[in-house]
């Protein structure tokens, strides 16, 4: 029997007992309907979030328990990370999690009961048994029903990721690229002087760097570190040699050995095509959410 019900049988009794009294009930006498609506059960407490994301929240306590975890793992790497960065890197891991979470079930996946389950048994498995997770658990502060959430967030964002990897092609267009790199200004410009009065590209590149000859490999678009290196190199022709390029690191003088528009993608390039495709993915769906900060 809840609570409502309970309410209204003991109302209905207080009115059939003074009923046989003989006593109608008057203003000062409850009836039914003022013991229903004064005895109804309180507004239950929110649970404090850390963050929305289109709605959507994650809990103060899942933040917390993260962030702990975070930090033990920098402490065990001997890497000293501030308060302030630990949060916000945190935090945008959790908000990254929930709108990969949320894509994927834009995208139509729905995470079954038998896949939850059957991935929960496997991670108790791996943990050494039910008790050892339920102690790990506890020691990264986590309850059952929070730890539940997580993990299925956690198996939905992993499904977009997928989605939005596997998306990519195994091709792509590339140069094979070789530089001269120096670090002073002044040095930079005579070499280049001499590739204009017809020096050889290479025998220069293999004197200033004679462990590697200033090969850089193939690469596409999306790859180096450094933009204005990858810039240039899809700008040039093949055999052309560029204007001097000041970096951080120095000054390069750049020429395309080979350039393929189908040329199949090594693993490290695939890699770092992956992971850019994934952070722009997310910096999009950034830009058309709605994300409220509630720390």
């Amino acid at each position: 029997m809840d609570i409502q019900t309970r309410l209204r049988f003991l109302a209905l009794t207080i009115i059939l007992t003074l009923t046989a009294c003989g006593t109608a009930p008057d203003a000062a006498t409850p009836t039914l309907a003022s013991v229903t609506q004064t005895s109804a059960p309180p507004t239950a407490t929110p649970v404090p979030l850390a963050v929305m994301v289109n709605g959507e929240g994650v809990t103060l306590a899942e933040f917390n328990a993260e962030l702990a975890r975070f930090q033990t793992a920098q402490d065990t790497l001997g890497k000293t990370v501030s308060a302030e960065e630990a949060e916000q890197r945190v935090l945008d891991d959790l908000i990254n999690q929930v709108l990969l979470a949320q894509g994927a079930r834009d995208a139509g996946y729905t995470l079954e009961d038998t896949e939850f389950q059957a991935r929960l048994e496997a991670l108790t498995e791996n943990a050494g048994g039910g008790e050892a997770l339920s102690t790990w658990l506890a020691n990264h502060g986590y309850t059952d029903e929070s730890f539940r959430q997580s993990l299925k967030r956690a198996i939905e964002s992993a499904w977009m990721r997928d989605k939005i990897i596997s998306s990519l092609p195994s091709t792509a267009d590339q140069v094979h690229v070789q530089q001269i790199l120096l670090y002073n200004e002044e040095t930079a410009d005579e070499v280049k002087s001499k590739l204009e009065a017809g020096a050889d590209f290479g025998e220069l590149a293999s004197a200033y760097d004679p462990r590697t000859s200033g090969e850089l490999s193939w690469f596409p678009q999306g790859y180096l570190l450094e933009a204005k290196i990858e810039e240039a190199a899809f700008a040039l022709d093949v055999g052309q040699v560029s204007d001097v390029i000041a970096t951080d690191i120095g000054f390069h003088l750049i020429m395309v050995l080979e350039r393929d528009a189908q040329r199949p993608l090594s693993p490290d390039a695939s890699l770092a095509l992956q992971d850019q495709a994934l952070k722009d993915w997310l910096q999009e769906q950034r830009e058309q959410s709605t994300i409220k900060l509630l720390l």
